[in-house]
């Protein structure tokens, strides 16, 4: 197991980044005045029904409403219907929450406040496409959009036009009423049609945009989708549409707020701790390598920054999925980064997302040391087979390394926190 001191830092590492973005604490302060009408709240999300619980308690009126959120990630509501569904492929309940959030909309008037709470994961949790398609089509393409190492922007423009209530469609159902965005962003530059792919905030993209992706990536559709896209019946709502209605956005909490927050206890534990970036996307596997490069060149020559320190990063890397295994983004990440750093002394690892599950397992990510690589071996474990077969899970399962929280209910992407102490003795 890795030394204790190490895990420990890194666990406080990655509990500092999940609780700065905690509903509780960050959703209060941007709740808006009371209207003169009904406040509705509505939304979708890992982190929706926590928000809403944050709303109950800080509201001082009437308020109604209803989210949906991931099975095991409800809380306790008085006033607000908390919906549970499927993610990250969709289900029937998700679709039937969907077409009820619709409802709740409908008839307002512009004296009313919409209270839309977002967070990632919504895009799966509201799985309700345009006339023709159905949810097994969904399902489908879902499936093959998670396999096809598409980015998460590239997989949310194919969502939007496909689907009868993103893509600025549940705004323009809100008409003439306002509407307020709180939004807990899960996606790397923070763009608010990328999350929960934007049912309440205008789209620039278009249909062609969308079909571009699925020939990238050699996605194959049902035939009505593709002749929804090639038609241009699946146009989304564009900035200037005069079907929606007022709009204001506001990020409760992001990536970057949650490096932060780990960047202070990395500080306080008498490290240098440096930010890489909030936004960073590619394979998994190549980004590892990457890193694996910068953190040698820390630990050996103290370029560009000298050891101690923790190299902190966030984003959305993904994984093209051709072996038998999992799959898991952070996991994967984690298992390259041990192979390229072979055993580097003085080297510890996170990677974990931060909503507690990394890819469709309740695991939130792994922790890896210098003696990962050899304690495989003494497991029969052969790292770059089980790298070959995405079975990052499996590896750090085996090896008893594997980072579980449980739902966190909250979701500000993916976090990695890489510990360089130098080349010490016996490390």
């Amino acid at each position: 197991m890795l030394a204790h001191d190490h895990r420990s830092l890194l666990r406080a590492l990655f509990d500092a980044a999940v609780a700065s973005a905690a509903p509780s604490a960050c959703v209060p302060r941007f709740l808006p005045p009371a209207p003169k009408g009904r406040l509705v709240v509505i939304g979708a999300g890992k982190a929706s029904a926590a928000m809403a619980q944050a709303v109950e308690r800080h509201w001082p009126g009437p308020v109604s409403g209803l989210v949906v959120t991931r099975y095991g990630h409800a809380v306790p509501c008085e006033r607000i219907e908390i919906v549970e569904a499927a993610h990250p492929v969709p289900d029937a309940a998700g679709e039937a929450a969907a077409h009820r959030m619709l409802e709740r909309v409908q008839g307002l008037v512009p004296d009313d406040l919409v209270l839309c709470l977002i967070s990632g994961g919504g895009s799966s949790l509201m799985p309700l496409a345009l006339p023709g398609l159905t949810l097994a089509d969904k399902q489908v393409l879902n499936r093959a959009l998670l396999a096809s190492g598409a980015s998460i922007t590239e997989m949310n423009c194919v969502r939007r036009h496909l689907s009868a209530i993103k893509g600025g469609r549940l705004a323009a159902a809100c008409h003439p009423a306002r509407v307020v965005n709180l939004l807990l962003s899960d996606v790397p530059g923070d763009d608010p049609i990328d999350i929960a792919s934007g049912p309440t905030v205008p789209d620039p993209t278009t249909c062609a945009d969308a079909l571009a992706i699925l020939r990238r990536h050699a996605i194959e559709v049902p035939p009505r989708a593709r002749e929804l896209l090639e038609s241009g019946e699946g146009e989304t709502l564009k900035p200037g549409d005069p079907r929606l209605p007022a709009i204001e956005t506001h990020f409760v909490a992001t990536p970057q707020m949650a490096l932060e927050a780990a960047a202070r206890v990395a500080r306080e534990a008498g490290y240098a701790a440096h930010i890489l970036g909030d936004a960073i996307e590619g394979e998994s596997r190549d980004v590892a390598r990457t890193l694996a490069g910068i953190t040698r060149q820390v630990a050996r020559r103290g370029q560009p920054f000298e050891a101690p320190c923790v190299l902190l990063s966030g984003g959305e890397t993904t994984v093209t999925l051709r072996g038998r295994g999992r799959g898991g983004r952070n996991v994967e990440f984690l298992l390259s980064l041990a192979i390229a750093l072979d055993g580097e002394r003085g080297v510890h690892a996170l990677a974990g997302d931060t909503d507690g599950v990394d890819g469709q397992e309740e695991i939130a990510g792994a922790f890896m040391g210098p003696d990962t690589l050899e304690r495989a071996w003494a497991h029969g474990l052969k790292a770059r087979d089980r790298l070959d077969d995405n079975d990052g899970h499996g590896f750090f399962e085996a090896l008893g390394d594997s980072l579980v929280t449980g739902p966190t209910l909250t979701n500000v992407n993916d976090f990695r926190a890489i510990v360089i102490d130098g080349a010490a003795p016996g490390d």
